[in-house]
């Protein structure tokens, strides 16, 4: 399984390789105020998952996570390796907070993921009580 690295992506044919390549340079880059570079935890990114109906590659990334109050959601694909590769190293992230994996392959046909979904609401969607 190529994209199930210790990187984003280990495949250079995969079109996304190259900008995330520049992305991870550019984050090496970054310095806390203290001049110390940033740890960071590469996600692997899950192989390409496309539209049954038209066969466009679906938005799936593991980065889609959401954290909680001593938890955090986060996204799997239907793709063992990778699904724990993720959840094993979103863990590193969040020692201290329960991994919860959440099968998001009906969101990511609607473009989105986690995260995503629980975005703003528009108004008139929420009943307020004083309305």
């Amino acid at each position: 399984m190529p994209n199930a690295s210790s990187g984003f992506t280990t495949d250079p044919d995969d079109e996304h390789y190259h900008d995330l390549q520049q992305m991870e340079a550019e984050l090496r880059q970054l310095r806390t105020p203290e001049n110390n570079p940033y740890r960071l935890l590469p996600l692997p990114l899950p192989s390409p998952i496309t539209d049954p109906d038209d066969g466009t590659r679906l938005p799936a990334t593991y980065a889609n996570f959401l954290v909680l109050n001593g938890s955090v959601l986060m996204p799997t694909y239907g793709q063992p390796e990778a699904d724990v590769l993720a959840c094993d190293t979103i863990q590193q992230a969040f020692p201290t907070h329960q991994i919860v994996g959440i099968d998001c392959r009906p969101l990511i046909r609607q473009h989105g993921s986690l995260h995503c979904c629980t975005m703003q609401f528009p108004r008139g969607v929420m009943a307020h009580p004083n309305d």
